[in-house]
């Protein structure tokens, strides 16, 4: 939580990979809970920290689903996250 804190004295909002890889289609990866599971190992700091968070689709990788951006602030940080995934939504694609 600490580190975290420190950086946003420097920044307002961390943008990161919402997943590690890209996206699959619903049931594509049953048989490989290992996969699984690591997908959602990005957005797991925030529930550890308890900053806020969301994720947005921001790009569509060369014919595949929307790849996801997540979208981190400081604690009570919602409006800003809200105002930058507003933006990131209506951006060109």
């Amino acid at each position: 939580m600490r580190e975290y804190e420190a950086a946003f004295d420097s920044v307002d909002i961390l943008l990161t990979p919402t997943a590690p890889t890209l996206p699959f289609k619903l049931g594509e990866k049953l048989h490989d809970p290992i996969t699984m599971y690591l997908s959602d190992v990005y957005t797991a700091p925030a529930n550890l920290t308890g900053n806020p968070a969301l994720s947005v689709p921001f790009r569509s990788a060369s014919g595949s689903l929307p790849v996801g951006v997540q979208l981190m602030g400081r604690r009570f940080g919602e409006p800003d996250l809200f105002a930058l995934a507003h933006i990131l939504e209506d951006a060109p694609k």
